[in-house]
Formats: structure tokens, C-alpha cells, sequence
């Protein structure tokens, strides 16, 4: 004989253990990030789950990152480059790859 457990088994388990040990109720507002963190370090939220609610989030990525290997000396001079004119080593190496390739092209 096998059992499957469902959610819905575990939540229905879950909401009769609440009931045995009554939660206290999340406060409706926090003083500071501090006092939240505080509550829900010592709380847990599944004893919560009927104060949670599904969402849909839709994202959109507008950056890419990429890791690339560098020797140790290119590095220092794109770190002192970048640093002359005042913008990120990731700005500056993206600009001399465009100019590299558009040239090529």
C-alpha cells in the first residue's frame, strides 16, 4: 500500500496544527525593516499562509552580464582607463568591443 501526500493534505494538516497552537497575528504595519525582520525571524511563515496570496510577476531582462577571462595586466589598465575617463570597466570594454567590431565589419 502506498500513500502520495498532496498539497493540499499537507496544507489541511498544516491549517489543524494553526489551530492547535494559535498564531500571533502579523502586525498590519511595522515600525521599520528591522521590526519586520525581527517578527519573521521568529515566526514562521507557513503558520501564515492564509495571509499570502499568488501573484503573477512578468519580468523583462534589459542587461545581459557576461564573464570573460582577462589577463591580470589588461585588467589593471581597462581599471585605470575607466577610472581616467570616469565610467565603469564594464562601459568601457563594451565600447571598445563595438568600436572593434564595427570596424572589422
Amino acid at each position: 500500500m502506498s500513500v502520495t501526500i498532496t498539497d493540499d493534505i499537507l496544507r489541511a494538516a498544516h491549517i489543524m496544527n494553526n489551530i492547535e497552537k494559535q498564531s500571533e497575528p502579523i502586525p498590519d504595519e511595522f515600525a521599520s525593516y528591522e521590526e519586520a525582520a525581527e517578527f519573521w525571524d521568529t515566526h514562521d511563515t507557513t503558520d501564515y499562509l492564509e495571509a499570502f496570496q499568488t501573484v503573477d510577476v512578468q519580468a523583462e531582462l534589459r542587461k545581459r552580464h557576461y564573464e570573460v577571462e582577462v589577463d591580470e595586466d589588461i585588467i589593471k589598465e581597462l581599471r585605470k582607463r575607466s577610472q581616467r575617463l570616469g565610467i565603469p570597466v564594464s562601459q568601457l570594454v563594451s565600447e571598445m568591443l563595438r568600436k572593434q567590431i564595427s570596424r572589422a565589419a
